[in-house]
């Protein structure tokens, strides 16, 4: 046993417990299940990367281009997903407009083809498609030549810059929104306190979105061009991960900050497409992936940097469902919140004081009736 601050004996047990308490213990088990949960999502999604279904446009004359996309689409696993293209031309401009993933052209003479791709839609994409073409070309005794039209730019080789800033800006949305929550306790007390959180966010994601565009474009020129539309994407990222954030803490308080963790990271990282484009994925984070931010910002600025801006109509609109969702599920929570009357609290009673009696001083001994002392 022993001794506690005001000198009574404890035992270890009751040490143990007011060291830890149950709350805090139930907290320590939500952390445990985040943790598992995070090595269970990035494992599964990247322990084998595979493709599968990878669209790819097949240019060749009318009788060869049906059996070789006939023989592409028996390969075992079914990594491609083949199509017919009536040009170079219009697969050429498939590819920018991210339809396909890569293109084959089949020359009408000879035996070797050519084989377009985009690596900047993802490195690890254009050389599975490359890996997977090319085996079905030995196969049929050709040889193919590899040609990237849109290649990703020198300083962006593996083409990650993309995720990792918007990576970057989804851990600045979440903490943002987290310490506006937590500052004051973990759930807006009202309308008013909601609506000033949401408009410091907005402040907060223009900035970020501003300091994001700034680094990997005039700062490590690490993506090329579009500095204006990765700002207004930044921003837009930031806004929609933080008012999740706001919403999640509104609707369960401080656990709803780890509610928010296992959509945005947990869940939402490895499925983004980053490292492994979507279709290297397997089918569950494959199917989550564009329907969560990080997936969504990924794509739109793969695309604003590389593609001129194709195909980010369904990504900028499923970032801007989470901001206006999150914004209103927070200030709603916040405004018809019922919140217990806080308890009355009477005064303790003055302590009563017992003077003596009043008396009057007593003349000194000897003197006069009368007579008052000098002062001096």
């Amino acid at each position: 046993m022993a001794p506690t601050d005001d000198g009574r004996r404890t035992t270890f047990l009751g040490e143990v417990r007011s060291a830890v308490t149950p709350h805090a213990f139930l907290l320590v088990l939500g952390v445990l299940g985040l943790m598992v949960g995070f090595i269970a999502s990035y494992a599964g999604a990247f322990h084998h990367p595979k493709p599968t279904d990878v669209p790819l446009g097949v240019v060749a004359p009318p009788p060869a281009g049906a059996r070789v996309v006939r023989s592409l689409d028996r390969l075992p696993g079914s990594p491609l997903a083949p199509r017919t293209v009536t040009s170079e031309r219009a697969a050429r401009q498939q590819l920018a407009d991210r339809t396909i993933d890569g293109a084959l052209l089949v020359a009408p003479r000879g035996t070797t083809d050519r084989l377009l791709v985009a690596s900047g839609g993802g490195a690890s994409l254009s050389q599975a498609v490359e890996t997977v073409v090319r085996a079905a070309e030995e196969a049929r005794h050709r040889t193919v030549r590899t040609v990237d039209v849109i290649p990703a730019d020198p300083g962006d080789t593996r083409s990650l810059s993309s995720f990792y800033l918007v990576v970057g800006w989804c851990v600045g949305g979440y903490l943002c929104a987290a310490i506006l929550a937590i500052s004051a306790g973990a759930r807006p007390s009202n309308g008013h306190r909601a609506v000033i959180r949401l408009a410091a966010l907005a402040l907060y994601a223009l900035v970020a979105g501003l300091a994001g565009a700034l680094v990997v474009g005039p700062v490590l020129g690490a993506l090329p061009g579009a500095f204006l539309g990765l700002w207004g994407l930044g921003a837009l990222v930031v806004f929609a991960v933080g008012a999740t954030t706001l919403a999640c803490q509104a609707l369960l308080g401080i656990l709803g900050i780890g509610l928010a963790i296992l959509l945005i990271v947990i869940l939402g990282n490895p499925s983004a497409g980053g490292a492994y484009p979507y279709p290297l994925l397997p089918p569950f984070w494959r199917a989550i992936g564009p329907a969560l931010p990080p997936g969504a910002g990924t794509w739109t600025a793969r695309s604003l940097a590389y593609f001129r801006g194709y195909a980010v109509t369904g990504p900028l609109l499923v970032l801007s469902a989470w901001a206006v969702g999150g914004t209103v599920v927070a200030l709603v929570r916040s405004v018809f919140r019922t919140e217990p009357p806080p308890p009355v609290q009477t005064p303790p009673p003055k302590e009563q004081r017992h003077d003596p009696p009043h008396r009057e001083a007593l003349p000194p001994r000897g003197a006069r009736p009368g007579h008052r002392p000098q002062r001096r």
